[in-house]
């Protein structure tokens, strides 16, 4: 299937999350009016409801310094009977992403240094359990939010740059390095300017294809 992108991986070096503070005039240009997306989240894992709100935090300050706004929706995991109208049993929107917080597979080549994945146009993955681990080597348990929160936004920006996404600055990066992770618990993590522009078009192009199909919907020519 070549839509698929099964080697558009978050892959970091010995450890941690680059972060760079991009001068606010440099962004100015590049944004917006506010714009928003949802999220829907699936947890498979032991992590916290606690603890993922506080990396959906981090993760929507940083695409807040990109102009666009995230909604989070927690949805369940398990086999309970499907409550009426319940937005996670809607046919997801073009504006809408599943997020998936998974344990990472046993036996992976990159197990130490693949941290998620993103399957354009509407999957991004994390490994918790990866980033659980880098976090207690660097002796930064409980900055673990941080740390998942620049994941989640690593992919979700690999879903709305669109392409390979990898960038040489700031959280695009493929690999970070260790001696930058303590700035990643300053919230200082960004998109370049450039990565700010294209997400913004991304949401564009996204608004307009719901649209489209809200508005064939009404005349019978789409199912939902």
């Amino acid at each position: 299937m070549a839509w698929l992108w099964p080697r558009l991986v978050f892959a970091l070096g010995l450890a941690g999350a680059v972060c760079f503070v991009w001068p606010d005039a440099a962004l100015a240009g590049a944004r917006g009016p506010s714009l928003t997306i949802r999220v829907r989240v699936n947890n498979y894992t032991l992590a916290s409801d606690a603890l993922l709100a506080a990396a959906e935090r981090d993760a929507s300050q940083i695409f807040g310094d990109a102009g666009l706004t995230l909604s989070w929706l927690t949805c369940s995991t398990g086999h309970s009977k499907a409550v009426q109208q319940d937005p996670c049993n809607e046919p997801p929107e073009a504006t809408d992403i599943i997020l998936r917080v998974l344990s990472a597979p046993a036996g992976s080549e990159f197990q130490d240094t693949v941290f998620g994945f993103a399957v354009h146009p509407l999957l991004a993955s994390v490994y918790y359990d990866r980033v659980l681990l880098r976090a207690m080597t660097d002796d930064a348990t409980f900055e673990v939010h941080f740390i998942l929160g620049c994941v989640i936004a690593h992919e979700i920006g690999h879903l709305l740059i669109g392409s390979n996404g990898h960038s040489s600055s700031g959280v695009m990066q493929a690999r970070w390095d260790r001696k930058q992770i303590r700035q990643a618990v300053t919230g200082s993590l960004l998109f370049t300017p450039e990565q700010v522009r294209l997400i913004q078009a991304g949401i564009q192009t996204r608004k307009k294809l719901r649209a489209a199909i809200t508005k064939e919907r009404a005349l019978g020519t789409v199912e939902r």
